[in-house]
């Protein structure tokens, strides 16, 4: 099967960084992060899911989070220099990031936003994100997307 390189993929082989691109069955009524993992038989822990945010002072920032936890607002808040932030509604991701909803990568966004990582993703030797498309995940080293995306790892979800 011949998988389409995205935007996000394109960013990483321009910047030399080691990835493999991962497809799955696509579930039009379960986009979420837990039924991706499922598909791939890999940890739930280990697979993140991208969230856009805006911020009162700071206008759009990103949060990449494990995918059955909960983002905690004021922790996001906090972190991107806010007094309080919100998840952008549905109808904008496409226009704010250039992605659809599930398949919203922290790579290859239409503008570079400060982006967070929960800090639970350096643990792992890989992890896994949207490739930009529904269908397709990037299984890469925690650092790595780190590093590429220039990360600040920090607390986002309440335990």
């Amino acid at each position: 099967m011949k998988i389409q390189k995205t935007n996000a993929a394109r960013l990483l082989d321009s910047k030399k960084i080691a990835y493999e691109l991962v497809p799955y069955q696509v579930d039009e009524s379960d986009l979420s992060a837990v039924h991706v993992a499922e598909q791939l038989s890999e940890p739930i822990e280990q697979v993140f899911k991208t969230l856009v945010l805006r911020g009162d002072k700071s206008g759009f920032f990103v949060c990449v989070i494990p995918g059955a936890d909960e983002l905690n607002l004021k922790f996001a808040a906090k972190v991107s220099g806010n007094k309080s932030c919100d998840l952008i509604p549905m109808k904008d991701i496409l226009g704010v990031t250039g992605y659809i909803r599930g398949g919203c990568s922290p790579l290859g966004m239409k503008k570079k936003f400060p982006t967070f990582i929960h800090n639970t993703a350096p643990l792992y030797p890989f992890i896994y994100v949207s490739g930009g498309v529904r269908g397709l995940q990037i299984k890469i080293e925690p650092q790595k997307l780190i590093d590429c995306c220039e990360m600040t790892v920090c607390e986002l979800v309440s335990k």
